[in-house]
């Protein structure tokens, strides 16, 4: 019973060193964090000027379109890349597969395109 505990040592004293970085890195902002913000560091950032309105309201449907115009390419390039490198080795259907591919990828790209997501009034 000793020979198996002790090959899980090695694991245990793992988990102990990272719990113990994982709450000193929670703990440390708190210790050495500036705690006095001035009114430049309290205003808003992301869009430029404070919020006037409920945060419930609804989103342009423009928001969502360039979602998921992101993800029709963000797909196109994660795909792309692997199938280039083997493409010697995938032949004629391996070719025509990402054809299909391709072509659903354009079709979502030409919805896109009606629908006016690529004009931002």
């Amino acid at each position: 019973m000793g020979g198996i505990l002790q090959s899980y040592l090695p694991l245990v004293v793992f988990i102990g060193v990272s719990a113990f970085i994982g709450v000193a890195l929670l703990i440390a902002p708190f210790v050495v964090a500036y705690q006095q913000p001035d009114p430049e560091k309290l205003s808003a950032y992301e869009c430029g000027f404070n919020a006037f309105d409920d945060a419930r309201m609804k989103f342009d449907v423009r928001f969502y379109l360039v979602a998921i115009l992101f993800i029709i390419f963000d797909l196109e390039v994660a795909f792309l890349f692997p199938w280039a490198v083997a493409f010697g080795k995938l032949g004629l259907a391996g070719f025509w597969s990402m054809m299909v591919f391709l072509g659903v990828l354009t079709v979502g790209f030409a919805y896109e395109w009606k629908k006016g997501a690529l004009e931002w009034d």
